[in-house]
C-alpha cells in the first residue's frame, strides 16, 4: 500500500478560516506586528488548528534566499562535531536561520555530492568540517558564490575562511609534554588517516626527532572507536614491545588503549603512559583520567557561523584564519 501525500493547508484555507485576506495572512507571517492585535490572536489560533506548513518555495525562488546554512560533518557518531554544531546552531537559531546537515563519511567524493544537493536547495551559506575538497566541490562553490567558512583545521590553505586549531603544534605540545616526563618510546595511533589525523602525527614526529627519538606510528582506515583503540594497542604492543607511551590522535583510541591496559594488567601510567586529543568527557570521567588536548569545539561552531552570518550582511573579509588555540590537560594517565 503506497502513502499518498496530503494536501497541506494554504494561505487561503487560513484566510477563509479567519475571514481575512490571504495578504493579512501573508504579513503576519512576515511580521505578526503587521496585523492588529486581534486579527494575529485568531490568525495563530487558524495556524495551529489547521497545522499550517510555511511553505519557503516562494520566497527561495524570488530571492535566491532560503535562511539556511548547509553543514557538512564527515561523522555524526563524533561527539567532536556534535559540540561544533551545537556551537553553530545557537548563533544561526538567534540570527533566524536554520541549519541543514549532510554526512559525508570523511571522503570527498560523497562531500561533492552532498554540497551538490545542499546548493540545489539555495542556501545562503556553506560551513565545511574539511580542508581538501575536488575539482568540482570548489567549482560549484565558486559558482554558486555563497560565503563558506572551513572548521577544524588553520593549517592547511583555505576557500574563503577558516575557524580552528593548528593540528600540528596542538599535537607537538603534547608530545613534548609526554617526553619532558620521561617517556621515550612513544607510538602514536591513527584512524581514518584524513588531514587533521596526518597533521598530528606530523607534529608527534616533529617533537620526537627534535629529542633525537624515533616515531614509530600505527594508522588505519577503520573509524574510530573504543574498540579500535584497544585493537591498535594490542597491534603496538606485538610490533614495538618496548614501547612505554602512546599518543592519539582522539580520545576515543586513548580511552580503549587504557581500558585494554586494564584488561591486561598494564599499570597506566605507572608501565605505559596514554594521552589522547579533543578532551572528551568521557575522558575526565575514568580511571586514571586521560591526559587529552583541549579543544574548543563549540567556540569553533560559534564563530564558524557568526562570520558567515558576518558576510551575509555585507560584511567583508577581515581575517582569513581564526586560531583559536588548545590546551594541554595532563590528567592522571602520565
Amino acid at each position: 500500500m503506497y502513502m499518498t501525500k496530503k494536501k497541506r493547508p494554504t494561505l487561503q484555507d487560513v484566510a477563509d478560516r479567519v475571514g481575512v485576506t490571504k495578504m493579512t495572512v501573508s504579513r503576519y507571517l512576515k511580521d505578526p506586528a503587521q496585523v492588529s492585535a486581534a486579527a494575529g490572536e485568531k490568525i495563530a489560533q487558524a495556524l495551529d488548528e489547521l497545522g499550517y506548513i510555511r511553505n519557503r518555495a516562494p520566497d527561495i525562488l524570488s530571492n535566491a534566499k532560503s535562511h539556511a546554512i548547509g553543514v557538512l560533518l564527515p561523522s555524526l557518531t563524533n561527539q567532536v562535531f556534535a559540540e561544533v554544531l551545537r556551537g553553530i546552531e545557537q548563533v544561526t537559531e538567534a540570527a533566524g536561520y536554520q541549519t541543514m546537515l549532510a554526512h559525508y563519511g570523511y571522503s570527498a567524493k560523497v562531500e561533492e555530492e552532498r554540497i551538490a544537493s545542499l546548493l540545489s536547495y539555495n542556501v545562503d551559506g556553506l560551513i565545511l568540517s574539511e580542508s581538501y575538497h575536488t575539482a568540482r566541490t570548489l567549482k560549484m562553490i565558486q559558482t554558486a558564490g555563497v560565503p563558506v567558512v572551513e572548521i577544524m583545521d588553520v593549517c592547511s590553505s583555505c576557500i574563503e575562511q577558516a575557524v580552528g586549531i593548528d593540528n600540528i603544534a596542538a599535537a607537538r605540545a603534547m608530545v613534548e609534554a609526554m617526553i619532558a616526563r620521561g617517556y621515550r618510546h612513544i607510538v602514536y595511533l591513527g584512524a581514518r588517516q584524513d588531514v587533521r589525523t596526518l597533521q598530528r602525527q606530523q607534529g608527534y614526529a616533529a617533537a620526537m626527532q627534535l629529542h633525537g627519538l624515533m616515531p614509530r606510528s600505527l594508522l588505519t582506515e577503520r573509524a574510530s572507536s573504543y574498540s579500535l583503540g584497544a585493537d591498535l594497542l594490542a597491534e603496538a604492543l606485538d610490533k614495538y614491545p618496548e614501547l612505554d607511551g602512546i599518543f592519539c590522535t582522539n580520545d576515543d583510541l586513548a580511552v580503549g588503549a587504557i581500558f585494554e591496559c586494564q584488561r591486561r594488567g598494564i599499570a597506566v601510567p605507572g608501565r605505559i603512559g596514554v594521552a589522547g586529543f579533543h578532551g572528551h568527557d568521557i575522558g575526565q570521567a575514568i580511571v586514571p583520567k586521560l591526559a587529552s588536548v583541549i579543544t574548543p569545539r563549540k567556540a569553533m561552531g560559534q564563530a564558524a557561523a557568526e562570520r558567515l552570518l558576518a558576510r551575509l550582511h555585507g560584511e567583508p573579509i577581515h581575517e582569513r584564519t581564526l586560531d583559536l588555540g588548545f590546551e594541554l590537560k595532563l590528567g592522571e594517565s602520565l
